[in-house]
This record gives C-alpha cells, structure tokens and sequence, in this order.
C-alpha cells in the first residue's frame, strides 16, 4: 500500500501517511496521486497549491473562506508545525471540536481538512515551510476566522506563539460570528 489513511474524531478529517523510500541518496515520495487519493475517500479537485514559510513562534490562523470554502490538503516539507482543524459548520455533530496534530518533513503526515472547517498552525521548529493544495483558489472577500485562543473551542497549543499577525489578533470569537457568515454541514 503507497497510502496510510487514519480517521480522525472530526467526520472528514483525514490524516494520511504517504508511502516513503528511503535509501542512502535520500527520499522518494509521492506527495499526491489523484487515483490513490481517490481509492481513499478523498475525491476533491484541487485548483490552488499554497507555500508558507515561517519562523518559530509563528501562528497562523483560525482562517476559512465563505461562501468560496477551500478544502486543505497541507504538508511540512522542512521543519514542524503543529496543524489544527476546527468544526465551524452549522449543525454539525462536531461543531466546536478541533482536531490537532504535529506535522514534520520527520513524519511526512498529511493533514486533509474539508471544506467548512478553520485552520491553523503553529510553528515548533526553528523554520518550517508549509505547503497545502486547495479546493478553491483564495478570495479575499471570503476571507474569514476566528480567535486562536477562543476559550469555547479550547485548542491545546503546544507552544505560546508570539507571533501573530494583527489581522489573526482580531478576529472574532466563534460565538461572535453570526450564523450567515458560517459553513453549513451536509453530512
């Protein structure tokens, strides 16, 4: 099998572990492979490949889009991050809940957030480079977030991160977001 996938507590949340050859050059990796995304649930079209490189201490987020969502495909390819999903889509059994989990070029993980969902990292390492595929290209008019450090949602953060945008600094609470400006759940 060239693709682990494991499920995670969030109904769509994938984490998948890419087949990796290792020898004395280095590594070999297919980073994405349509038919075998596919094969393991994951039918999106992607249209958008995104590249951020930040320093340690660096948080991004609590970031979507609407009405133009993006579903994520994200990966490390130098350093670690700690990577969160949240649930924000209205009538979701998981509404609120987040999902976390420590992305490296060491584990070579992939973290897939569907479409309605938040997301945000961390940066653990001295540098980390992320990289994510997206199912709709960027819109800044259906920019939106939420506060990294909503109480309601409660995400574990590894690390205090002392940096952050004044942007990410002001975004709302989950609860301040009226229901029109958030993603509906389509089971």
């Amino acid at each position: 099998m060239r693709l682990k996938v494991e499920t995670t507590d969030i109904l769509g949340v994938l984490i998948f572990s890419p087949k990796v050859y290792d020898d004395d050059r280095g590594f070999f990796m297919e980073t994405y492979n349509k038919e075998l995304y596919q094969q393991a649930g994951l039918s999106d079209n992607f249209v958008q490949d995104n590249y951020s490189h930040s320093t340690k201490g660096t948080l991004r987020g609590l970031h979507y889009q609407l009405p133009h969502t993006q579903g994520k495909l994200v990966s490390v390819i130098w350093g670690e991050v700690f990577d969160v999903a949240v649930d924000i889509r209205k009538n979701s059994p998981t509404f609120g809940k987040w999902v976390g989990l420590n992305l490296s070029d060491q584990n070579r993980k992939q973290l897939y957030i569907p479409e309605g969902l938040a997301h945000g990292f961390c940066v653990l390492s001295e540098k980390a480079d992320v990289i994510y595929k997206c199912t709709d290209t960027y819109s800044p008019d259906s920019d939106r977030g939420i506060l990294w450090s909503d109480p309601a949602i409660g995400i574990e953060w590894p690390t205090l991160s002392s940096i952050i945008s004044d942007k990410d600094k002001e975004l709302p609470l989950l609860s301040e977001i009226p229901g029109n400006l958030l993603p509906e759940y389509h089971g």
